[in-house]
């Protein structure tokens, strides 16, 4: 009995397999969203790929709530995005609009497919090293892989509302696919959590306006998320100035010392 009990301490604890299930719990909704779109059930597609974001959202924090981070958790996090991210989307937006245009819209799919995989293999590569100046003022390179395909996704949910045929015309939803694939693999600096902060004076409204943000996404999911994306997207030049600022702020307070008299 001795070796057995030997084997069972050795195996991983449960601890750690909660935030990997989450991830493939990700992986799996944003499989789903295809076999909706191939049924043309666009409102259950996106559903399926704001499922995933949410999942997403939650693997990472479990793990570090739980102390169950892992190389392993971390790669499968990657692939698990690079599936519910960049290939869901890529092949929802081809069924929705660009096979009107089979060879080029099958081009501008894939281009953004791609754009997801490049911009994940650039993160995993950047884990064993140090940390980024980016990353310690609290900005991201490029737009995460969760909100890109939010922004790839948003002529689907104008076109939910709007009923604007124009929205699906292929030619737009093939530029719009190459800015959405261009922004995350982009070297602009984005806003993170991290580089956001609240004044106190402004801790409620902002409690406020959270939850009106909320509710507004039972009564009005499309709306709200087609006007939460597309603000963000307004962001970016901002985050921009931002980082530059710090920027500079930074390379003078590194030049002070040196301008100092012995």
């Amino acid at each position: 009995m001795r070796p057995r009990r030997e084997n069972i301490r050795r195996g991983i604890p449960a601890r750690a397999v909660a935030p990997n299930a989450v991830t493939a719990l990700a992986l799996c909704s944003g499989l789903t969203g295809v076999r909706f779109a191939i049924a043309g059930e666009w409102e259950k597609a996106m559903l399926a790929i704001a499922i995933a974001g949410v999942l997403d959202g939650l693997d990472g924090r479990i793990a570090r709530l739980l102390n169950a981070q892992s190389r392993f958790g971390a790669e499968l996090d990657s692939l698990s995005d690079v599936i519910a991210f960049g290939v869901s989307p890529a092949i929802i937006v081809y069924l929705w609009a660009l096979q009107d245009l089979p060879r080029f819209g099958w081009i501008f799919a894939l281009g953004y497919a791609v754009c997801a995989a490049l911009r994940l293999a650039r993160f995993n590569a950047s884990l064993d090293s140090v940390e980024s100046p980016r990353k310690s003022a609290g900005f991201l390179t490029g737009v995460p892989a969760p909100l890109g395909a939010g922004l790839m996704l948003v002529p689907v949910a104008m076109w939910q509302w709007t009923g604007i045929e124009h929205i699906r015309d292929p030619f737009f939803i093939c530029a719009w696919s190459a800015l959405s694939g261009g922004l995350m693999i982009s070297d602009l600096a984005t806003y993170s959590w991290g580089s956001l902060h609240v004044s106190r004076s402004w801790r409620l409204p902002m409690i406020l306006i959270v939850a009106i943000l909320g509710a507004t996404l039972f009564t009005a999911p499309w709306h709200t998320l087609s006007a939460i994306m597309l603000g963000y997207l307004a962001t970016v030049p901002f985050s921009v100035i931002a980082y530059a600022r710090i920027r500079r702020q930074r390379a003078s307070q590194r030049a002070e010392p040196a301008s100092l008299p012995e």
